[in-house]
């Protein structure tokens, strides 16, 4: 701890606990969207919710991370959603 004040540990150690919350949502979210994908596929209004929800904790779990959202990249919603009709249709 010698290179940081405690100030600036403080800072990096609630940064750290952020970007854990910010994990944990994203996955929770991505749980969620692919168990009514699987459970529910018709369902379009909760998967456009939980996948609109799921992009946005995504976009948070990013900027935390420093990470610059680049106009090509797919929302993770639609890389999910490819994900979760691949395993309905392997069932």
């Amino acid at each position: 701890m010698s290179r940081y004040n405690r100030a600036e540990y403080s800072k990096i150690l609630a940064l750290q606990q952020e970007v854990s919350r910010a994990e944990a949502d994203y996955q929770r979210l991505r749980t969620a969207y692919l168990e009514v994908a699987r459970n529910e596929p018709g369902h379009e209004v909760a998967l456009a919710m939980i996948g609109a929800d799921m992009d946005r904790a995504h976009a948070r779990l990013q900027a935390l991370i420093g990470l610059p959202k680049l106009p090509f990249t797919h929302e993770p919603s639609v890389v999910v959603r490819r994900e979760a009709q691949r395993q309905t249709e392997e069932h």
